[in-house]
Formats: C-alpha cells, structure tokens, sequence
C-alpha cells in the first residue's frame, strides 16, 4: 500500500497514471463485491448497542455484509426504486443503517438524513428529494425518532413505504422483554404502507435480481446544513463516493486494520471518509451504540472499547477529543496507530493534549459534504502541521481565490495570502452540486471549481490553512475579524474544553468580538480571568471580546461542530434585553428564530405599557431584526 510522506508522494501517485484510468469499480455493487471476493471471511462491520466493553455485539462478515445489502436492493426495487428514485432514512447507528445506505445506492438513490433534525426539516428533505421509501426506527424507548418521521411522512405526498428497523434484536433478557411492555405507541399519521425491514428484507434472494448500473450515475443525496433553517441536499455519484474510499484505501487503511467510527451513518465523514475506505480496503469497522460519541457511557468506557477491539485508527472529531482528555486512559490502547479528526479545526493545545495523554498522534484532515468529502490530511507518515488541514490528496486540486458573488475570479491568492478555499476533485459534481439548480449560482469559480466558503490559505511547503468561514467572519466597524484567532488563544486556557467565537450586535460597530466557552469536566475559572488571558494572548486589539460566557456546554451537531448560530441566538437575546432594560421599556426577548429571508429575528414580547414606536427607537440602531407578539 502507497502511504505518504510528503507532497512529493501525492505527485507519484498521480503520475501513476490519470484517475479516470484507474482500476476502479464503475459501480457501488461492483466496489462491494470486489471486497467480498478478496475478504469474505474477514470482519467488515461491528455494532454494539451498548458501550461497556463486554456489551453483546454483532458483527458481519464481508460475505454476510454483502448478502444483506444485496436483500435489501432487491427489496427497495421490488417496491418499485428505479436507478432514480430516492430510499431515504431516518435512523441512528445500527447494522441496518449501513446495509441500507450501501442497498439504496445499488437500487436507487440513497438519502441519509439527521435523525436530530425537526420533523418540519425532515419532511422538507422527503420533498425536494421526491423520496418514495422511508427507512426508519420502530418506536422505541428514549427516542422520539419514530414519532418525528410520522409526522414528516405526513407531509411528503411522495413517500409510498415506510420500513420500520425494530432495535429491540439487539437486545438481551432482561431488557428484550421490558421494552414490548414499555415501547411508546407506533405512531400512524400517515398513508405510507409501514413493513417490518427485517422480515422483508430476509424474504429476498441473496443475489441480485436486476442488472447493475452500467456505468457512473447519481447514487446518493446528503443534506448540508440543516441545524437552522431548511437544508440544502447535495448530490452524490458513484464516481466520488468510490474515490474517496479509493483515498482511503490509498493512503490510510489496509485489510489489517480495526478502526472504531462513533460517528454517524448520517453523516458523509462517517459515510464515505469510514465506509467508504472500509469496503476500498476490506478493513473492520467498529460503530459503538446507535448514537456513537453521544451514546450513554461511551465517552466513559472508550479505552476500553479500544482494548477490546484492538482498534487501530480513531475516528474523531474535535468536540470528542475535548470529552476524553477529560478522562483517564485505562486500558491498553498500544494497537492505535493514529487519531484521524475531521469535522472542524483542531485546537492546538487540544492536539498537544491528545498526543502527550495517549501517545497518539492526530491526523487532521478536511472535506465537505458538496465534495462528497475528502479534500485534504496531514501526512500519515509526514511532518503533521499542527492546526494546519494537511496536503490536498491525490487528484485534487485546492486553490485560495477572491470571488465575485457569480464565482468569477477576482483574484489568485499567493502563499500564505488569505482568500476562498476553492476545490476541484472527483468528487466535486460540478455545476450540479445540489439538487436545487438555483442553489448552484455562483457557487463555482472557473466552472469546475467548488467555493467551499472556508477562508484558508496555503503556506510555502503546500500545507491548507483554514483561517475561518467568509459568513463567520465577525465585521467590527467594517473591520474583518477571522474568529479562529479569539478561539486558538482561549483555547490555551488549561480550564478551558471548547470555545466558539461570533459576533454580538453592536449599535455603534454593527458586530464586537463576543465568546461563549465550555470548561474541562472539574475545572475552575472565571469570566473575568478569561478575559484576561484572552488580552494577554489576542495580538490584535479589534478582536479582543467584548465579552465572556461560560456555559455548562457548548451547542452542537450530531458530528460535534459548535453551533454558532444558536450562541449568536443567546447574544441578541441578551444584548437586545440589556438595551430594553436600560431605556426602561417594558418588553423582553422571548427567543431569536430563523428567518428565511431576515436571518435571526428577535421575537419580543410586552411586560407591561409599551410605546411600540420607543422600541423602534432604541432597537432600530442595531442591524439584526425584531417582532412584536401580539
């Protein structure tokens, strides 16, 4: 296996020969099957329901994985999928999530969609993708997914069937016969037929009964975005989503390896960084718990999860590696090889951290979901740049430019020169990214390449450095102020676990540098410390924060991204209150809701005799909008 050092070995393995003449699977079931032929009998995938190292798991063999998946497609078409109709599901980490993402790609177009998403998000992604099978959970204790996708169903006039994934085959006396007597009433607000995934799945042939794709095609629809507002759904092909395990295979995983991945199966990092690689290389995969990293005790129990499975490669993300360096590691962990983090910029003092604590080095890599993922990693057997993203991969392309709004460019960055992140690689669809046209104006510079809307530069040795998000950038009096600096400098703070920088409203400047932070599990500090170490440690005066909270944790996604929105929520709310208290009017924010076309809108509400016109006067000077109930 070709690993890499340098960039010198990116250009080797090009040199080799062009992608498009790579002996590659044109098709997801010819990449499956290619894998079951060399590693049938090897582990493929592991899943465990709970996280204590001796729990029950359950694990599949690149034989019986392909079995599976080939039940379930024939399945989705005999429920009438075509190669352009859409298998969507709602569904935490199980077995059948994977065989259905790998099933739904063969028989139509697969949709994973965040089980944490509102049932209104949910049945905005059924519409747009014109999805006619739904794959979901049977009701179940302490999850409301089932009731959630009733609802969504009800409102997506296209969605013919819904499979039920009944969780409780994972379980063992005495809880398989508690939960019958406790699971909540199976939700039916809806016409859609609802089946049983399993029964109908085990009634299939174990091969397949309609001809493969004959060549490369849309294959699968990620929603991005998400967290607030509707998501915006980008498409897949078999092309990007079988180069990128092909990277993985590449330059990461053999045959050989154990990776532990409590990641979701939602998620293209999980999907196609994991997956992907797993089926490109035959290696074994182990998903702990349906809600991976958020699963109960798996923070707790995770050397030990390690110890068990001889894991050799972590899959993690920034958020995570804050939880465990604040827990000891008791078990053997000497099998690890490396730490791969994705997701979001890495800390340096996190990095630091991790290494001294575990021995571990992390690989820091970048991709996204309109790329189908990969773009970039530090070299696994290289010079790591700290808070760097690495070097771009084999076949891809990574250019810092200055954009007009229609992707016309402005200008080419030099190195170490700040601008746009822009990307062209086999898995950027270009000019077709999103199902949406419309959503595709101007988010192509050059045509082919993808404005990833990251802020980065590339230094003199051709290591990507992410400098921040154009739309996180906070605009002090017309003065751009990159995040990242506030964040890396309170970061250092020994007590301190995450932080988030954003922008508060500000009458006079329009935004001031403001800061929300999490704390180490045990540590103590204060506000007022914060700020000063953030003075002491902040070179540029513009972005010193105006002010400092903590928080008992910081908001985020189901893959561990702090989500600023909802702290730019908290801001308003608390800077607009402080200027109605100080006008002495009798009104309070009641919460801040996106709005389609505003943005963040303040909703107030009267505590007592009010002149409509006096908050006009004294929130007017503030750019963020405001309502009034009534």
């Amino acid at each position: 296996m070709a690993r890499f050092a340098s960039h010198k070995d990116i250009e080797a393995i090009e040199s080799e020969m062009p992608w498009e003449q790579r002996d590659v699977a044109a098709t997801m079931y010819q990449f499956l099957n290619r894998t079951a032929d060399r590693f049938g009998d090897r582990p493929a995938i592991t899943f465990q329901m709970f996280s204590d190292d001796g729990a029950k798991a359950e694990t599949l063999t690149w034989r019986s994985f392909l079995e599976r998946v080939t039940q379930a497609a024939n399945l989705f078409r005999k429920l009438g999928v075509g190669e352009t109709d859409v298998v969507a599901y709602i569904l935490p980490n199980c077995h059948e999530t994977a065989i259905t993402l790998i099933a739904g790609t063969i028989a139509g177009i697969a949709c994973p969609i965040n089980p944490l998403l509102e049932p209104e998000q949910i049945s905005s992604i059924l519409r747009e993708t014109g999805a006619k099978v739904v794959v979901t959970l049977r009701s179940f204790p302490k999850t409301d997914v089932a009731q959630k996708v009733a609802e969504a169903v009800g409102h997506a006039p296209n969605v013919r069937t819904v499979l039920e994934v009944d969780l409780l085959r994972y379980l063992s006396p005495p809880k398989s016969w508690i939960v019958p007597l406790v699971r909540p009433k199976n939700p039916t607000s809806h016409t859609a037929k609802v089946m049983a995934f399993s029964k109908h799945v085990s009634t299939q042939p174990k091969t397949l009964q309609f001809d493969d794709s004959t060549g490369d095609r849309v294959a699968a629809y990620f929603h991005t975005g998400g967290t607030t507002g509707m998501p915006k759904v980008a498409q897949h092909k078999y092309s990007g989503m079988i180069y990128n395990g092909w990277l993985g295979n590449t330059l990461l995983f053999t045959e050989e390896d154990n990776i532990i991945c409590p990641l979701p199966l939602f998620h293209v990092f999980a999907c196609h960084v994991i997956l992907m690689a797993m089926i490109s290389s035959g290696a074994h995969g182990v998903f702990p718990t349906p809600q991976g990293y958020r699963g109960d005790g798996v923070f707790k129990n995770f050397w030990k999860l390690v110890e068990r499975w001889k894991i050799t490669f972590i899959i993690t993300v920034p958020t995570a590696i804050a939880a465990l360096m604040q827990r000891p590691v008791d078990a053997d962990v000497s099998s690890v090889k490396t730490a791969f983090s994705g997701s979001s910029p890495l800390p340096v003092e996190l990095f630091k951290r991790f290494e001294k604590t575990t021995g571990v080095t992390i690989v820091e890599g970048y991709g996204l979901t309109e790329a189908t993922c990969l773009v970039s990693v530090n070299p696994v057997e290289g010079p790591k740049k700290i808070g760097s993203i690495g070097l771009p991969l084999a076949y891809t392309h990574v250019r810092i430019l200055d954009c007009a709004p229609d992707g016309a460019v402005k200008s080419e960055m030099g190195v170490d020169e700040i601008g746009e992140i822009c990307v062209s690689n086999p898995g950027v669809y270009a000019g077709k990214t999103y199902v949406e046209p419309d959503k595709n104006k101007g988010l192509f510079a050059d045509g082919a390449y993808l404005r990833t809307g990251d802020l980065g530069r590339i230094d003199a040795d051709g290591y990507i450095w992410i400098t921040g998000r154009a739309k996180d950038l906070i605009i002090r009096g017309g003065h751009n102020i990159d995040p990242a600096q506030i964040e890396e400098a309170l970061a250092g703070h020994p007590a301190v676990a995450m932080v988030g920088a954003i922008g508060q409203p500000d009458s006079f400047a329009g935004e001031l540098p403001c800061v929300y932070v999490e704390l180490v599990a045990g540590a103590e500090t204060t506000e007022k410390e914060l700020l000063k170490f953030a003075s002491d440690h902040i070179q540029e005066r513009a972005a010193l924060p105006k002010h400092v909270e903590i928080l008992s944790e910081l908001p985020k996604t189901a893959v561990g991204k702090i989500q600023k929105n909802e702290l730019r929520k908290l801001a308003i709310a608390r800077v607009y209150n402080a200027a109605l208290d100080k006008s002495g009017l009798k009104a309070e924010v009641v919460e801040v809701f996106e709005d389609k076309k505003r943005g963040l809108v303040a909703r107030l509400r009267k505590t007592g005799e009010l002149d409509e016109s006096a908050i006009a006067g004294v929130l007017g000077e503030f750019t963020r909008p405001w309502e009034l109930t009534r």
